[in-house]
Parts: structure tokens; C-alpha cells; sequence
């Protein structure tokens, strides 16, 4: 506190009372991001005081997606308004590109919270995770701050509950066990209420906080350890099935699931819960405050994930990384100035979307940026007549090991985070791209794997939620080709190209002979052929 206060005071000489009349009244905005938490299977439910306090006060987007379902490249997403193959951040490694020296100087200094530091005239503040590998020494250790933040509180590498360091605006704050003191949800929840007690009144100020809620080791705050002891995974109808007619890294999860394996993703359901009281006590702390502070009429308040998971779907115990609803699909609640209460809207909207939505907020031009997605304010408003997107990318690269993973050496090299009973959730090859499709005629996934079936998924989710049938055999041919076509456009895209119509719009257009000759390596691959293993 007496660092933010510090710092606070000295930003309150910066401005003159002149400017500062004029810039308080643009809207604040709070960003909250939580880590792994799902949408599909029922993540929000605990969330009762954040439902009440965003959801109901506000909007819900009820097809909020992730271009990539794993927490370093999407969170890279956010902070730069790009797809993957635009940021380059593939995994969560040095390697991948994650916090990685390259990345901090490419990508860091275009960021939505650089430019609305440098830009717009905004007081930033962030609090906890940043990016998994942050902190690394070969990156720069703790001490590196990313251009446009005020105030640093950043996590190094991973979520943790007890036992981390954080980045104090780039010295070493190590944390231990206490929960009074330690307990990493509530020093977020602490930090970020000193920094609206002691922030600059001149400035409008924009606030990210990261929660390591829900994600593992789901360490839950004591009081909450006892809650929902009956609670147990949801068995929905993907439930513990064998994922036949999917990619052999799905087929490959023993189905039925042994009763220990259940019984882990149940406990592990459970836990992941219990963690998330203690982001709804955050909310609850943090609207409260600006509410006595007099500001949050004018504050957006925007709730959401960097990635969904899944617990025995398709046999597969617990993680993120695939392409199906309950990964890429997450929450996304926004409360603020012009939003009408208790509304929900069906618009496919994705986190490539937060940054320039929140830069339109400040009054910035998107013009002048990079980014590939989409402001939302015209939805956050209300506006008519708006034509938005029917179609995005997801894309993810596959991680494996060089050596046969200990627990699985029946599958050889190349595989990884597989479970005793052999059931690995990764490889090199769980390397796909897919174009998610949700128009007035169509609610379709198109994906290909990059491997050497040049495997094809493809699901009906009007017919069939859950994704059970993959229908690239049946499905009409010249679809499939649309599809396919669509997809290579789009993995190749930069800025307002990401933005043309899809392949349902009025205003797409498809030239069969433009797959055999802007990209004919790639499109002679996709082949009848090439579904015969399916």
C-alpha cells in the first residue's frame, strides 16, 4: 500500500487542474481475468455475488470464445487484440515465445495498456498472473515491467495460491503460507482496493487483475474448503464416452475411465469451485469500493477467462489445449456506462475483442492499430443495425516431448501431461486450426489437424452440442471446400483482413480455383483421401 501511495501521489502533481477536469470524465475500466475457468460445464455457478454484481447489472455474452485454449497465447491475445499467428506466442515456454525476450520487444510496447498509458492519458494497474513464464531469468527476471503499467504487482511464471513472488513494480516480493497475508486471490483483492484509495483522482484509470482462480493446484481459502461437498463433475452426454471418429490423440483416452480417475476430476471439480469464492469475494470488494469512491457509473467492469477446460470429456481426465466447446468457450460479463441491466447477446465475440474494445472506451483510433479484433462498444451499447463477424480462427500448436513420457512409454515420443493410467492430454501433433462458424444458417466447426492424416473434424452443434459425431465424411462437399478454403484466408490474415465476411455472409465470395493456386501445397493436401481414417 505504501508503494502504490507513494507512487500515486507523486502522478497526482503530473496533470494540471485544467486537463484534469477534462480527462476524469472519460469511463475507468476494471478488466478481470480468471485462469482456466470454463463456461460449458457449469464454472460460473459459484459466482453468485459476480453474477449479481456484473451479470445481471449488465451484459452476457453468451458466445465468448479464445482463439487458442492455453493461457500463455491466449493472454497474448489480449494484451495485443492479435491471433496467435500474429503474436507468435505458441505455447506456454520460453521457446513458445512466452514472455519471451522477442516478445517483449515485438509486442509488449503495442499493447492496449501501453497504448492507453501513452496515448490516452490512463493510470494502469495490473495484479497478478501476467504470462507463464514471466519472471524467467533469461527474460529478465522479476525486474523487467512491461511498458504501460503505472503500477506492477505481477506473479512470477505460474498461478499459486501460497509460496510466490511477486514483481513489486520490478523488486522481489516473496510471499509465504500465512493466509491472512499470503493467500494470492485475496492480496490481488487487497492491492487493487489500495490502489483505488490511493490512485490519482486526475487521470481515469484502467485496472487488469488476474486471478490464479480456478486453476490448479486449487488451493481454496479456508473457509471455503468445506464448500460444496456434493458437488461432483457434470456427466453430460460427452461424458466418459470414447471419443471415436476423432483424432487419435482423443481416441487414444481409455474409456471407461478407472473409478481413481473419476475421482480425481471429481475432487479436482470440486476444488476448482471452492477457489472461485474467493474471486466473487473479490468482486464483490472491488465494486463496493467503487461504489463509496463515487465512480462506478462511470467504471466498465469487464469478467472473463483466458481458457475453458473440461473434466472427462471424452474420456480425457482434466485440461484445456483441445478444440471443442467446454475449451475455447469462456465467460464474458461487462458491466458499465450506457450498458442496459440483465441483458445477453448471442453476437461470436472473442478475446481478441478486449483490446480494442477497451482502447474505443478511451477515445483511442483504431486505425492506427494492428489488431485483428473487434471493438464491442457498439454491442456494449446497444447499437442497431450492426454487422459483426459469423466466423473466427482457433489455433493451437501441440507440445510433446522428445523422449517417451515415464508414465505412458506405450506411446513413444512425442506425447505429454499424461496421466497414470496413460491417458495424455498432448503431443506434437494435437497441432490444429479450426474456423468456428455461427451464423443465422450455421452453428459449425471446421477444423484440420496439421499431421500426417491431415486429419478433419467437422461438427454440426445446431444438431449436435457436444460434439460427439464428426460429420467430415457426410457433410456436402462444396461446404467442406468453403470451409477448408476459409480456413487458410483466415490463418493467414493481419488487422481487417481477420475481419471479412465468412463463409455464410451475404457478402463472401469463393473461387474454387484460388485453392490450387494462392495456396496449392496446402489445399492439395485436404483430399477425399485424407478422410478415409476418420
Amino acid at each position: 500500500a505504501a508503494v502504490v501511495r507513494g507512487l500515486a501521489l507523486a502522478a497526482l502533481l503530473v496533470l494540471s487542474p485544467v486537463g484534469a477536469a477534462r480527462q476524469a470524465r472519460r469511463p475507468n475500466v476494471v478488466l478481470i481475468l480468471t485462469d482456466d475457468q470454463d463456461v460449458c460445464l457449469g464454472g460460473m455457478t459459484p459466482l453468485k455475488k459476480t453474477n449479481a454484481l456484473i451479470a445481471q447489472m449488465g451484459i452476457t455474452f453468451l458466445n465468448a470464445y479464445v482463439p487458442s485454449a492455453l493461457c500463455c497465447p491466449s493472454r497474448a491475445s489480449i494484451l495485443t487484440g492479435k491471433y496467435p499467428h500474429n503474436h507468435h506466442v505458441v505455447n506456454n515456454t520460453l521457446e513458445g515465445n512466452c514472455s519471451s525476450k522477442l516478445w517483449q520487444k515485438i509486442q509488449e510496447p503495442y499493447t492496449f495498456p501501453a497504448l492507453l498509458k501513452a496515448m490516452c492519458g490512463y493510470q494502469t494497474f495490473f495484479a497478478g498472473k501476467y504470462l507463464n513464464e514471466y519472471g524467467a531469468e533469461d527474460a529478465g527476471g522479476v525486474g523487467h515491467v512491461p511498458p504501460g503499467w503505472s503500477f506492477w504487482y505481477a506473479l512470477e511464471k505460474n498461478s499459486k495460491y501460497y509460496n510466490y513472488t511477486l514483481s513489486v513494480n520490478g523488486k522481489a516480493r516473496r510471499h509465504g503460507e500465512n493466509y491472512s497475508v499470503d493467500y494470492l486471490t485475496d492480496v490481488l483483492a487487497n492491492m487493487s482496493l489500495d490502489f483505488l484509495e490511493y490512485k490519482s483522482n486526475f487521470e481515469p484509470f484502467f485496472m487488469m487483475i488476474s486471478t490464479p482462480a480456478p486453476h490448479s493446484p486449487w488451493t481454496a481459502a479456508p473457509q471455503y474448503t468445506k464448500s460444496f461437498q456434493n458437488v461432483s463433475a457434470p456427466r453430460n452426454s460427452n461424458f466418459n464416452i470414447h471419443g471415436k471418429n476423432k483424432h487419435w490423440l482423443i481416441r487414444q483416452a481409455k474409456t471407461p475411465m478407472t473409478n481413481s480417475s473419476i475421482q480425481f476430476l471429481d475432487d479436482a471439480y470440486r476444488k476448482r469451485w471452492q477457489t472461485l469464492l474467493s474471486v466473487d469475494d473479490l468482486v464483490e470488494k472491488l465494486v463496493k469500493k467503487l461504489e463509496l469512491n463515487g465512480e462506478l457509473d462511470n467504471t466498465y467492469i469487464f469478467y472473463t477467462s483466458d481458457n475453458g477446460y473440461h473434466t472427462g470429456q471424452f474420456s480425457l481426465p482434466i485440461d484445456k489445449r483441445q478444440l471443442y466447446e467446454f475449451d475455447i468457450k469462456v465467460p464474458l460479463l461487462v458491466r458499465g456506462p450506457g450498458i442496459k441491466p440483465n441483458q445477453t447477446n448471442k453476437m461470436l465475440v472473442a478475446n481478441i475483442d478486449l483490446g480494442p474494445t477497451i482502447l474505443d472506451i478511451a477515445g483511442y483510433d483504431l486505425n492506427k492499430t494492428q489488431m485483428d479484433g473487434m471493438s464491442l462498444l457498439p454491442l456494449l451499447r446497444g447499437d442497431k443495425n450492426v454487422t459483426w463477424r459469423s466466423d473466427f480462427l482457433v489455433e493451437y500448436q501441440g507440445e510433446g516431448y522428445n523422449g517417451s513420457d515415464p508414465t505412458c512409454p506405450g506411446l513413444g515420443p512425442g506425447v505429454t501431461h499424461c496421466f497414470p493410467d496413460c491417458v495424455c492430454e498432448d503431443s506434437y501433433n494435437n497441432t490444429y486450426a479450426c474456423v468456428r462458424t455461427l451464423s443465422t444458417s450455421w452453428d459449425l466447426q471446421y477444423c484440420e489437424f496439421d499431421d500426417r492424416e491431415v486429419f478433419v473434424e467437422v461438427y454440426n452443434l445446431t444438431a449436435d452440442p457436444h460434439q460427439i459425431n464428426n460429420i467430415a465424411k457426410t457433410i456436402d462437399q462444396e461446404i467442406l471446400e468453403k470451409m477448408n478454403y476459409r480456413l487458410m484466408m483466415l490463418q493467414s490474415c493481419s488487422g481487417a483482413t481477420c475481419r471479412t465476411p465468412g463463409v455464410f455472409d451475404p457478402g463472401y465470395r469463393f473461387d474454387p480455383r484460388l485453392m490450387f493456386s494462392n495456396h496449392g501445397v496446402r489445399a492439395r493436401r485436404f483430399s477425399a483421401e485424407s478422410l478415409q481414417g476418420i
